[in-house]
């Protein structure tokens, strides 16, 4: 039986998928149980699309994993997360190392509690020297969080006489970015229906594919990538031109 991955051209994958994870708590709640139940299972779902990103050659997975209005949430599905977070990165730094992924992260890590930021650098700290595939977390990150810094770091750095006003282009924007080390995102995906970019990667995205699906992330595993990669495939890029 033919399966997506069988349909896969090797020789065209994109070098960067991000993924919205959406559905976790519509997930839950279709189950009669709560929100964080969805979260637990959506993290077998990480686990699935990550393998199978590594095994496939895919260079860089962005995962869009908790934004900036997340902290809004009731303060016990954000402690619920924020615990489920330290238990994962924890358990899951052996199998990165053993599958030579290496952890990256992106966002106002500042505002992580201390343990999980502690347990956070431990793991990119252990899998650094991995050269595999590049797994990075949003976390605590929204995109105009990320340009409005990128600005305020941009007018200090004229103001010291670092940068004068006539270098400001694409590039040197770009180079401001919690990004700036990581090339743009070829297929955006995002799970659940939802047809919106919920303020992730704006600047980055200008020129990706976008490939929306009904299935909510818990549902969403290593074929579900591959049939995303295959649209994706099937597609012609043309970025404007």
């Amino acid at each position: 039986m033919s399966t997506f991955k069988d349909k896969i051209d090797i020789s065209r994958l994109p070098k960067h998928i991000a993924i919205i994870m959406d559905g976790n708590g519509r997930w839950a709640k279709e189950r009669g149980y709560d929100r964080i139940y969805g979260h637990q299972n959506g993290v077998i779902s990480v686990r699935e699309v990550t393998e199978a990103a590594a095994e496939i050659g895919i260079e860089y997975l962005t995962l869009y994993a908790f934004s900036t209005e997340n902290w809004g949430r009731p303060q016990h599905e954000v402690d619920a997360l924020m615990e489920l977070l330290i238990d994962t990165i924890e358990k899951e730094t052996p199998t990165l190392n053993k599958n030579n992924i290496s952890l990256m992260a992106i966002g106002d890590l500042s505002r992580l509690p201390l343990e999980a930021g502690k347990k956070l650098n431990k793991c990119i700290d252990q899998t650094s020297s991995n050269t595999g595939l590049n797994l990075v977390l949003a976390l605590s990150y929204s995109s105009r969080w990320e340009i409005t810094n990128a600005l305020k770091n941009i007018s200090t750095d004229i103001i010291q006489g670092k940068l004068s006003q006539n270098q400001i282009n694409d590039e040197l924007i770009a180079s401001y970015l919690t990004t700036k080390s990581i090339p743009d995102p070829d297929l955006l995906i995002r799970t659940s229906g939802e047809l919106r970019i919920s303020n992730f990667l704006l600047w980055q995205i200008a020129y990706s594919e976008l490939y929306f699906t009904n299935t909510h992330w818990p549902d969403f595993r290593k074929e579900s990538l591959y049939e995303a990669i295959c649209d994706f495939q099937n597609r012609e890029r043309r970025f404007g031109k």
